[in-house]
C-alpha cells in the first residue's frame, strides 16, 4: 500500500496533510497522535471509504476495515456479518468447482491459486476460532441490535480476522477486549501475512505488534515521521525532539529580535541623515554603514526562511481538586439475575481506590451501573454519602447539535479540548474528542465518587498517562473497570474486585490490599 501527498481537510483546516508513505507485506504500522489529529480519517482514506482532497492511495490485494463505531441495520444478524466475511472464500471455492466441471485447465489453475492464497478451505474454521477466542460466539440468528456495543465490535473483529485480507485496517481494536481476547488478537496480528495498519491507545499492543509507528502530532519540519523501536523508544525520542524544538525556537526568536533591532537602528540613523565626521574617508564610512545594514537585513531574511514554527502548546490535562471526606459509598452483596452476583460488600471512603477485573460478560459494567444508582439490583442495596458520577464505556449525547462549550464551560480549562474545537457541534467532533468532552462534563460536576468504565477507550496515549496519574492522586473515591494492561499494572496496588466469567455464575469477590 502506497500513499502520495495524501491530504484531507474540513472547515477547520487540513486533518491529514500531505502524507506519503509505503507499507509492504509483513509490516505492521501503528498510527499515533492526539485526539483530533486525523488517525481515523487516515484509516478511512486508506480504505477508500473517504475521498482525499489531494493525493493518491495505491492498494494491492483485498482490504478490510474495522471502525471504532460499527453501523448496522435493525434486522442484521450475527450470521449476516459472518456470511459477508466468508463470501470471498466461498466464492473462491465455488469458482474452483465450476472450473473443474467441465474442466478448464487455465481457469482451474487460476482459481486454485487464488483459493490457496486466501486459504479458502480454512475460512470457516478460522471464523469459529476467532469468534470463540474473542468471546463473540453468539447464535447466528441473533440480531446485532440485541448485542451490546462491545459484543457487536467483537463479532465484526472476529469476522475480519477470518477474512484473511491482504490489508488489515483497525481503529482502536482493543477497546472491547479482555485479557484472553487481547492475547489472541496480538498473536493473530503478529502472524498476519500482509499489511497491518492500526490506530491504538494500547501501549502494550503497539510494543508487541508494530514494526513502525507513524506519528501524526506536529514536528519541527511540519512533516509526519515514521519511528522504529517500539512505543517506549518513540516516547523518549519524542520528548528529546520536543526539547530541541523548544530550544531552537527560543534561540531563533532571540536572534531575530536582535537582528531586527539592529536593522531598525541602522535605518533610523540613515533616515536622520546621519553623516560621518569630516575627513578623507567620510564617503567610505557612509558606504560601510549602508553595507552593514544590508548585511544585517540579509541575515534577518535568511533567518526568516529557516526559522521553525513555534511548538504548539500541547493539551495538558488539568484535573480539578476533588476533595472529599469520610465514607462515601457502601454496597451490600449484590445480585442482578443472569448479569451479576457479588458475594461480598464494597465500601469506598475518600481517597480510596478500587480496581474491578474480570473477563467480558462477567458483569463489570453492570456492577458500576448498580453502584452509580442507574440500575436497581434484585438483591442488595447501595448507599451514597456524596455526589457519584459514572463514565460509561461509550459516549452518548442527547443533543449532538450543541457545541462543546455549551455542554461544558470548563472543557478548555481542564485541558481536554482546544479553543478552536469549543464551537464545534458534538456531531463534528472525533470519537476521541467526544470522549474527552464527556470526561470534562463528569469532572465539572465535582463528584466525590468517580466510577469509570473502560476509561481509556478512544483516548490518546498522552491523556491516558495523565488520567492515570490524576486518579492515583485524587482525593475522591475511585472505582475503575479496565482491560488496559498498562493501566491495570499501574493500579496493581489498589484493592481489587474480581468478577468471574458467566460459566461461573458472575460471582465476584473483593481482594483487600
Amino acid at each position: 500500500m502506497t500513499t502520495h501527498d495524501l491530504t484531507k481537510g474540513y472547515e477547520s483546516g487540513p486533518v491529514v496533510d500531505g502524507i506519503s508513505l509505503k507499507v509492504s507485506a509483513g509490516q505492521r504500522l501503528g498510527v499515533i497522535g492526539e485526539n483530533g489529529r486525523g488517525k481515523t480519517t487516515l484509516l478511512r482514506l486508506l480504505a477508500g471509504d473517504l475521498a482525499p482532497d489531494q493525493g493518491t492511495v495505491t492498494r494491492h490485494g483485498s482490504l478490510s476495515l474495522v471502525r471504532q463505531e460499527m453501523p448496522f441495520d435493525d434486522d442484521e444478524t450475527v450470521g449476516d456479518l459472518l456470511n459477508d466475511a466468508l463470501s470471498g472464500s466461498r466464492q473462491a471455492l465455488s469458482e474452483l468447482d465450476s472450473a473443474a466441471t467441465p474442466f478448464d485447465q487455465q481457469r482451474y489453475e487460476k482459481a486454485l491459486a487464488h483459493a490457496e492464497d486466501i486459504e479458502a478451505w480454512d475460512a470457516e474454521r478460522r471464523a469459529d476460532i476467532a469468534l470463540k477466542a474473542l468471546g463473540a460466539d453468539h447464535d447466528r440468528a441473533q440480531k446485532l441490535a440485541e448485542l451490546s456495543v462491545g459484543e457487536r465490535y467483537r463479532v465484526r473483529l472476529a469476522c475480519l480476522l477470518a477474512e484473511r485480507a491482504d490489508v488489515l485496517l483497525l481503529d482502536e481494536p482493543t477497546n472491547h477486549l479482555d485479557a484472553h481476547a487481547l492475547n489472541f488478537l496480538t498473536e493473530r496480528l503478529r502472524q498476519h501475512h500482509g499489511v497491518v495498519v492500526l490506530v491504538s491507545h494500547d501501549r502494550t499492543l503497539l510494543d508487541d505488534v508494530c514494526t513502525q509507528l507513524l506519528d501524526l502530532d506536529p514536528a519541527p519540519d511540519g512533516e509526519v515521521h515514521l519511528h522504529g523501536g517500539g512505543y517506549r523508544a518513540f516516547q523518549e525520542a519524542k520528548r528529546a525532539e520536543r526539547q530541541r524544538w523548544e530550544q531552537r525556537f527560543a534561540q531563533e526568536e532571540a536572534e531575530h529580535e536582535e537582528l531586527t533591532e539592529k536593522v531598525e537602528r541602522a535605518q533610523s540613523r540613515l533616515k536622520d541623515a546621519w553623516r560621518p565626521p569630516k575627513g578623507a574617508f567620510r564617503h567610505k564610512r557612509g558606504t560601510r554603514a549602508a553595507n552593514r545594514m544590508r548585511n544585517v537585513a540579509r541575515r534577518l531574511e535568511a533567518l526568516g526562511d529557516q526559522r521553525v514554527d513555534a511548538p504548539p502548546p500541547p493539551l495538558r490535562f488539568a484535573p480539578p481538586d476533588l476533595s472529599a471526606e469520610g465514607d462515601l459509598l457502601h454496597a451490600t452483596p449484590l445480585e442482578v439475575p443472569e448479569r451479576l452476583k457479588l458475594t461480598e460488600p464494597i465500601s469506598l471512603g475518600a481517597g480510596e481506590k478500587l480496581l474491578i477485573t474480570g473477563p467480558n460478560g462477567a458483569g463489570k459494567s453492570t456492577l458500576l451501573n448498580v453502584l452509580a444508582g442507574r440500575l436497581s439490583p434484585a438483591v442488595g442495596t447501595v448507599h451514597h454519602a456524596g455526589r457519584v458520577a459514572l463514565l460509561a464505556q461509550e459516549s452518548s449525547f442527547e443533543n449532538e447539535d450543541a457545541t462543546a462549550a455549551q455542554l461544558c464551560s470548563r472543557v478548555e480549562e481542564l485541558g481536554l479540548l482546544r479553543g478552536e474545537d469549543l464551537a464545534r457541534p458534538v456531531r463534528r467532533l472525533s470519537t476521541g474528542q467526544r470522549r474527552r468532552l464527556e470526561l470534562a462534563i463528569l469532572l465539572s460536576s465535582r463528584p466525590h465518587v468517580l466510577l469509570l468504565d473502560e476509561p481509556t477507550n478512544h483516548l490518546s496515549i498522552a491523556l491516558v498517562d495523565e488520567l492515570t496519574e490524576a486518579l492515583q492522586r485524587t482525593g475522591a473515591a475511585v472505582a475503575v473497570a479496565t482491560h488496559d494492561r498498562r493501566m491495570r499494572t499501574d493500579f496493581s496496588s489498589w484493592r481489587t474486585v474480581t468478577l468471574a466469567s458467566s460459566s461461573q455464575s458472575h460471582e465476584g469477590s473483593v481482594d483487600s490490599k
